[in-house]
């Protein structure tokens, strides 16, 4: 049989499993779905094969304001807003439209058409009557990610004042200055020297500059980053995460013909049959056939347990694997 590669392919191998067309099986389509779901979430959460290591790059986004009129450019980067009522204030990054500046370090809670005032420019607009001021990523203090991850391992330290020595090329990073002084070293000797001091400079770094804290929860779809972002980040850095995430059956449909999953679906369909099916024990048919839905359904419950015990002694990853 060709390999599975669609959902309904799945499907229609769990019931011909069962024994249809030659056995009726009496199960609802929404809960056919109900249990290719349930499989699949199972094999993302503890297959080895469920889930992959990514890298998460993120463009941190500023606040914005948005005036009620087009007098955007009456003001000037770097200009103070205050706003009159609410003595809120935040710091312009960028002029983004007629009505609308890009900004940061938002200190309160503006008011719906208040009237703010540039500390630079000394201008005065009123703001939205609806929307007049959108949190983004400075102002929320953390990182959105799609439903599809799983984990969150570690955040990257590069770029910025605040990296570590791992820094980019730049001539005031440690290890550009060592390369550039001890090349020729390098050029005339083994390379015993390099992986000493190499070995030095990484136990200084994990005494000296800690790694970035941060904080997820799957169900949130949230990275919470433990710093002062204002002092940190700029509207318009680069983050990057090290993540784990699920394998998608939308783009990857070999994940359709996995062997376990298959065997798992067709014992979570055959439960649910023998669910449907217990209410009519003993009914006897036309014919002196006995419906047995308690059979059904224990045998079913035998076949997840065994499913899910082969899971955690073969197939699980090691839970260290997942921390963040």
């Amino acid at each position: 049989m060709a390999a599975l590669s669609t959902r309904q392919e799945l499907i229609d191998y769990c019931l011909r499993r069962l024994g249809f067309p030659v056995i009726e099986i009496n199960i609802d389509e929404d809960q056919i779905s109900d249990r290719i779901d349930d499989a699949l979430q199972f094999w993302y959460e503890y297959h080895f094969d469920g889930r992959q290591k990514i890298f998460i790059s993120h463009q941190v986004t500023g606040d914005t304001v948005t005036l009620a009129s087009i007098l955007a450019n009456q003001f000037t980067v770097g200009d103070k807003l205050t706003g009159g009522t609410s003595g809120a204030t935040t710091i312009v990054r960028e002029i983004t439209g007629s009505s609308t500046f890009s900004t940061e370090d938002t200190q309160g809670t503006f008011v719906a058409g208040e009237t703010v005032t540039g500390s630079k420019s000394g201008a005065s607009a009123a703001l939205h009557n609806t929307t007049p001021y959108t949190a983004g990523d400075m102002g929320n203090k953390y990182i959105p990610v799609n439903d599809g991850v799983l984990s969150i391992t570690r955040m990257f330290n590069f770029g910025g004042v605040k990296a570590s020595n791992a820094g980019g090329g730049n001539i005031f990073d440690i290890m550009y200055q060592f390369r550039q002084n001890d090349m020729y070293n390098l050029l005339g000797a083994d390379m015993t020297y390099y992986t000493i001091v190499q070995s030095h400079l990484t136990t200084l770094e994990q005494l000296l500059v800690t790694q970035r804290q941060i904080r997820f929860n799957r169900k949130q779809n949230r990275v919470y980053v433990d710093t002062d972002w204002d002092k940190t980040f700029n509207p318009g850095d680069y983050v990057t995460f090290e993540a784990y995430a699920i394998v998608d059956p939308a783009e990857f449909s070999e994940v359709y013909d996995d062997m376990f999953l298959k065997k798992y679906a067709t014992s979570l369909i055959k439960r649910q049959w023998g669910e449907n099916m217990k209410k009519f024990g003993g009914i006897q048919l036309p014919g002196g056939v006995t419906l047995n839905g308690d059979k059904i359904f224990e045998e079913a419950i035998t076949e997840i347990d065994q499913i899910e015990r082969d899971m955690q002694l073969k197939y699980e990853l090691p839970p260290t694997f997942m921390v963040g």
